[in-house]
C-alpha cells in the first residue's frame, strides 16, 4: 500500500472534496521538466487524459480509486512558500487532474 493509495482511500472515505498532492515540480508536466527544458505544465487534465499519456501522476491503484469516485487531484509544488494555503483558499497554482 503505498502512501498514494492511503491518501485516496482516505479521502474517499471521509467525503473529501479533493485531493491535495504536494510535489516537487509546480504541476502535472507533458515530460520531465528536469530534463527536458521545453516540457508543458498543465493547468487542467482529466483523469484520461494523464492515463493514456502515462503522465504518473500517482500510482496506478490510486489514481483509479479518484477517478471511479470523480475525486479531483490539485498537483502543486511543495517547495512554494504559501502553496497549501493558496490551494485552499481556491487559487489556481499547479494542475487540477479531474
Amino acid at each position: 500500500c503505498t502512501t498514494d493509495y492511503a491518501a485516496a482511500l482516505r479521502a474517499n472515505e471521509i467525503g473529501a472534496d479533493a485531493i491535495l498532492k504536494a510535489t516537487k515540480v509546480d504541476g502535472v508536466y507533458n515530460k520531465d521538466p528536469h530534463k527536458h527544458k521545453d516540457a508543458k505544465r498543465f493547468t487542467q487534465i482529466t483523469y484520461q487524459d494523464a492515463l493514456t499519456q502515462r503522465l504518473g501522476v500517482m500510482d496506478a491503484e490510486a489514481f483509479s480509486l479518484c477517478e471511479a469516485n470523480k475525486l479531483p487531484i490539485i498537483v502543486f509544488s511543495m517547495s512554494d512558500r504559501g502553496a497549501v494555503k493558496k490551494v485552499i483558499m481556491g487559487e489556481s497554482i499547479g494542475t487540477l487532474v479531474g
